[in-house]
């Protein structure tokens, strides 16, 4: 698996990684030996930077991988967690709950550290907070070693330079924004960032499930226009004998200054499927042409979080 560096850390990142989300039944119920074997294969396929939250699942998500990882030896992989959102409307980013945040996710993990620990959808809260308590409190638990490096993760772009105008962060990631349909992300913020030497991590690149073949999540914002613009890009796909989630991981992977690219499943076939996709030359005549397909509703997404974030 090709590697790349995010930012000045001095991490080598894969450039698609595993996001252990699915482990925490967020999109359908997950046997339990699917989802160990899931961790599994994922290491065997070189996808050895894994990404999850005490929000997915609930807790579900860190604990299976927890168990997962716990006869794998801790040089062999790279983990990253999150804190501050631990269910659909709740929030906390005080400086007391990020250290009782990272003992408890390190307990479930089966680790003394973690290598990333990102603030988990900071576009729900007033984001000030962020800044003056949040991130020096991160900074505390730095130095004791329990976390190596430490960042945030949302949607809106406006995010990125409001946190990294006024505070020293490691790196940052985005999801669903860089995308066959949303760029974004590089378009307005990737430039911006590799400017400031930030590590760049982009997620999503299926856009939950938008650009897979797969039934699409109820919970699922983007307009109708953008569902039906992706359904005319998978036809066009099949009709080339290719799955458009394969034309969708191969393009969010490409990018040069994204470090890695995270996708979650809790289907093995679907990692080791994904592993030889990379393997594959990008067809860049069927990649024009389904941009062309999306041109129309490019760049539409939705707003998340508080108002005054978007």
């Amino acid at each position: 698996m090709q590697t790349r560096p995010l930012g000045k850390t001095g991490l080598e990142l894969p450039i698609l990684s595993y996001g252990a989300s699915s482990l925490g039944q967020e999109f359908r119920s997950v046997k339990l030996e699917e989802a160990l074997e899931s961790v599994r294969v994922a290491l065997d396929c070189g996808l050895n930077f894994i990404d999850t939250s005490p929000f997915y699942g609930r807790g579900m998500s860190e604990v299976l991988l927890g168990i997962a990882l716990r006869d794998v030896p801790r040089e062999q992989y790279l983990l990253c967690t999150k804190l501050g959102r631990y269910d659909l409307t709740h929030f906390d980013f005080s400086a007391r709950r990020v250290v009782e945040s990272v003992d408890v996710s390190l307990h479930r993990l089966g680790t003394d550290h973690v290598d990333v620990i990102l603030c988990h959808d900071i576009e729900f809260v007033p984001m000030q907070q962020i800044v003056d308590e949040t991130i020096p409190a991160l900074r505390k638990i730095q130095q004791s070693g329990k976390v190596r490096f430490i960042g945030f993760s949302g949607y809106p772009q406006k995010i990125f330079r409001f946190i990294c105008d006024q505070a020293d962060v490691d790196c940052v990631l985005s999801y669903n924004q860089y995308t066959l349909q949303n760029t974004r992300f590089v378009d307005e913020t990737v430039p911006y960032l590799k400017e400031k030497q930030i590590g760049v991590i982009n997620a999503g690149p299926f856009s939950a499930r938008l650009l897979t073949n797969a039934p699409l999540p109820a919970w699922l914002k983007e307009p109708e226009e953008v569902k039906l613009a992706a359904r005319r890009a998978a036809k066009l796909c099949a009709d080339h004998g290719v799955d458009i989630a394969q034309l969708a991981l191969q393009f969010s992977c490409a990018h040069p200054d994204i470090a890695t690219t995270i996708a979650g499943s809790a289907s093995p076939a679907n990692i080791r499927n994904w592993a030889r996709w990379l393997a594959e030359p990008l067809d860049e005549s069927l990649l024009r042409d389904v941009l062309a397909i999306f041109a129309p509703v490019k760049n539409i997404g939705h707003t998340e979080g508080l108002a005054e974030n978007n």
